[in-house]
């Protein structure tokens, strides 16, 4: 990184971002509180809005969404007359899911290689801090040239949709020229992209009912039917031989048109096992990026240990579709549903339920805004032009504030690079990442204040 004030400020801050990352990531804020209680999403809630108070931020309120959690806003503002930069993060973290599997505990931030471990600290805690790192730089050297508004969700993982809700009964709270979600993530370390695309999704629980209970296999089963059988079926159909999605009367052929993904990169990035197929057809770039992908995300069935000899009555499953750009979610979700019921064999009784919903997003990457993260993307990564790449995960938001603000300008970057392994155990975050993207915000800022 070239030695400029803003970059020295944001090195200097590091120490105490990885205090504060580490206070932060301790907080086991997972937004189900059923299996999590609401205290440490409440704690985390209070420590973001403690650290706006601390930046000079006004208006800072702890917002009651209708999904009965909390988002933390703030309002920093800047000189007369200029434009409006609203900066997105997260507070709330996926569950650490199995704690075994962790080198080090998932809520205590370890260094370990050159990197900081702990839940959320890619995913998207880091992301708070990278938006209090380029203010603070900024402030430490002539201020901050645009009004800035601040907004930390607590229930993004969740897709329960609370601050969609919320901007949508209270559009002037979040309204900006500009919009920075810092959720997203390079496209490798130390290679600087824009997410200029992200999919949509469905998500459905199915129930196949055959029996009034479940028989003995040994008398009645070869006739009676197997209402987990039935649902093996169903859920088969739902892909081709080579493994391609295959929703009766959804398009599966798009293409991706920009940064490519190589397939033995992205086998290494997956930790695909040796001898194991990747799926589909097209470029990998076309699977991830462009085209509908489904995933069985559970089943309920009886458990291998403890299983008895019996034809099974009932079997469940909650099954998920990513819904690319182009393609409303909307219909996606009454295909996948008539795709259900219509392939659901041997007559069997079928139930199908919406769980989840979120369009996909395509961001105007001919708009000024980029243009200044361009430029602010070569300060903070010397050598290196800024890539756009498409991500195959959903944030929902994205929509609901390009509808709300159609106007607005919405770039995302962030931490979750492949390494970070966000939503599986060991996530990590790169503390150089952080740094030189905090040093991008900061000159984004600067740049798009004077654009």
């Amino acid at each position: 990184m070239s030695s400029n004030p803003v970059a020295e400020t944001v090195a200097s801050l590091m120490p105490r971002a990885k205090e504060e990352l580490a206070a932060l990531v301790a907080f086991k804020s997972v937004a189900d509180f059923e299996q999590f209680p609401r205290s440490e999403s409440v704690g985390a809630a209070n420590w973001i809005a403690a650290a706006l108070r601390a930046e000079g931020f006004q208006d800072v309120e702890l917002l009651d969404t209708p999904d009965g959690t909390q988002s933390v806003y703030g309002y920093l503002p800047g000189p007369e007359g200029a434009k409006t930069v609203l900066l997105y993060a997260h507070y709330d973290v996926q569950p650490p899911l199995d704690e075994a599997g962790w080198a080090t505990p998932p809520f205590e931030l370890t260094e370990r290689g050159g990197r900081w471990y702990g839940r959320g600290a890619a995913d998207c805690k880091g992301g708070v801090l990278m938006h209090l790192l380029a203010l603070r730089a900024l402030k430490a050297n002539g201020g901050v040239p645009v009004h800035v508004k601040v907004i930390a969700e607590g229930s993004e993982e969740q897709g329960t949709g609370g601050l969609e809700r919320y901007a949508e009964a209270h559009p002037e709270l979040l309204a900006a020229d500009t919009i920075v979600i810092g959720d997203a993530g390079n496209f490798r370390v130390g290679l600087p992209t824009v997410t200029s695309t992200l999919r949509g999704m469905t998500m459905l629980r199915v129930q196949v009912d055959t029996l009034e209970g479940n028989l003995h296999s040994g008398q009645f089963g070869g006739a009676a039917p197997d209402a987990l059988g039935a649902l093996i079926r169903v859920l088969d159909s739902l892909r081709a031989e080579d493994g391609s999605t295959t929703v009766d009367g959804l398009a599966a052929d798009s293409a991706w048109e920009g940064l490519a993904y190589d397939e033995e990169q992205f086998r290494r990035d997956a930790r695909v096992l040796d001898g194991v197929q990747l799926i589909g057809s097209g470029s990998v770039a076309d699977r991830i990026w462009a085209r509908p992908a489904v995933t069985v995300l559970g089943i309920d069935c009886p458990p291998v240990v403890g299983a008895t000899p019996s034809v099974q009555a009932s079997a469940r499953a909650l099954v998920s579709l990513r819904v690319p750009p182009g393609v409303d979610a909307a219909e996606a979700t009454k295909l996948l549903r008539a795709h259900l019921e219509s392939r659901t064999p041997w007559g069997a009784r079928v139930a199908v339920e919406q769980i989840g919903q979120g369009q996909p997003f395509r961001a105007d990457t001919t708009s000024p805004a980029y243009q200044a993260m361009a430029d602010a993307m070569a300060v903070a990564y010397p050598g290196e032009e800024m890539q756009y790449a498409g991500q195959g995960g959903s944030i929902p938001l994205c929509n609901t504030l390009a509808s709300l603000y159609p106007e607005a300008e919405i770039l995302l970057i962030g931490l979750s690079e492949p390494e970070a392994q966000i939503h599986a155990v060991n996530e990590s975050v790169s503390p150089e990442e952080l740094e030189r993207l905090s040093v991008a915000e900061a000159h984004f800022l600067r740049n798009y204040a004077a654009s």
